[in-house]
């Protein structure tokens, strides 16, 4: 399953080398944009951290992610792979170099739309006093 998330680059770090396999990573971070913004550290593993070369501090990023988890010695931890990492325009739309081409769909959990299910309660009469005590 594969998720998504819009954000402001905050920070890259260096790419990390193994010293026994040619295994290789980039971190980041990024910034998001709600009500309440909160930072979420992502790895690009191998061949995608190529994607970071044109990206710097402050730029908006839609970034494609998978979630994967793991045990070690009773302890678990969960990581953020970013797979596909875009720039977006300034005003934070559509990726940068994409204008004017439809947006395509993402695999992922699909969010129904909210449904009004509450229904205000009915207001009583002036002169009744229905109070429980």
């Amino acid at each position: 399953m594969s998720y998504e998330m819009k954000g402001t680059v905050k920070r890259l770090y260096d790419v990390w080398k193994s010293e026994t396999s040619e295994f290789y990573k980039r971190e980041f971070v990024i910034t998001t944009a709600e009500q309440y913004p909160s930072d979420v550290k992502f790895s690009a593993l191998k061949e995608k951290s190529d994607q970071l070369n044109g990206i710097t501090e402050g730029d908006r990023v839609n970034v494609k992610f998978d979630i994967k988890g793991r045990e070690y010695n009773d302890r678990y931890y969960v990581d953020l792979n970013a797979w596909r990492i875009e720039k977006m325009d300034a005003e934070g739309g559509a990726p940068a170099g994409d204008q004017g081409q439809p947006a395509t769909a993402t695999a992922g959990p699909s969010v129904p739309p909210a449904q009004d299910t509450y229904a205000a309660p009915a207001t009583p009469a002036a002169d009744s006093d229905d109070l429980p005590f």
